[in-house]
């Protein structure tokens, strides 16, 4: 029978570009930071739509942002998930200090350039210490 297209060539038509950038909150989970939730969700960065979407048979949430990488990597996750702290079902605050230990192990020129390049004011409080040396 027919396979059904991707979630990334369901986007990419949808956008009608390939300039996004698709994930889920899941992720998270592998920082090792506290957060073990599982949702069922799909974020779409993009720089064209804003809002909720049924593709195919699946929901995508797209988010418009004017900075994200074209791949997930490891420091971007860390930076995304203190932007997104609010949205977590996890203790915040366990999460918080959590994130400051896992960010001191990380690769911290990679980690300051995505601090710089996508963190909002939270996740550059949180980091503080990154931008002081």
């Amino acid at each position: 029978g027919l396979v059904p297209p991707n979630d990334e060539e369901l986007v990419k038509a949808f956008l009608k570009d390939d300039r996004f950038l698709l994930m889920t909150s899941n992720a998270y989970n592998t920082l090792g930071v506290g957060t073990t939730q599982l949702y069922n969700d799909t974020i779409v960065y993009n720089h064209k739509r804003h809002g909720v979407f049924q593709l195919g048979k699946r929901s995508f949430r797209f988010v418009i942002k004017h900075h994200f990488p074209s791949k997930l990597y490891e420091e971007f996750l860390l930076i995304d998930l203190l932007n997104n702290i609010e949205q977590i079902a996890e203790n915040r605050d366990r999460v918080l200090n959590f994130v400051k230990i896992k960010a001191q192990t990380m690769n911290q020129q990679y980690l300051r350039e995505a601090l710089l390049n996508y963190g909002g004011v939270r996740a550059k409080k949180t980091l503080k210490f990154l931008t002081e040396l």
